[in-house]
């Protein structure tokens, strides 16, 4: 089990997540859209020149942005 961050996954791998880094305003806004630790999560698509990426939380489809990926750890 490696740890590595969201952004850091190929498209069609899934994750668990693990935490976040300590933005806490960032928590908070993940939290409220069902982000939250120990949530199983797809990487459906990745923007070019670190643009969005879209990711399957339960059963919707979400897109961060390119630094909000960067502070979620997932194994």
């Amino acid at each position: 089990m490696s740890i590595k961050q969201l952004h850091q996954l190929l498209p069609g791998e899934s994750a668990q997540i693990i935490s976040f880094h300590k933005d806490l305003t960032l928590q908070s806004r993940l939290v409220e859209m069902g982000i939250l630790p120990g949530v199983e999560i797809r990487l459906l698509k990745k923007g070019p020149f670190n643009g969005p990426i879209e990711i399957k939380v339960r059963c919707y489809e979400v897109a961060l942005r390119y630094k909000d990926a960067m502070q979620i750890n997932v194994s």
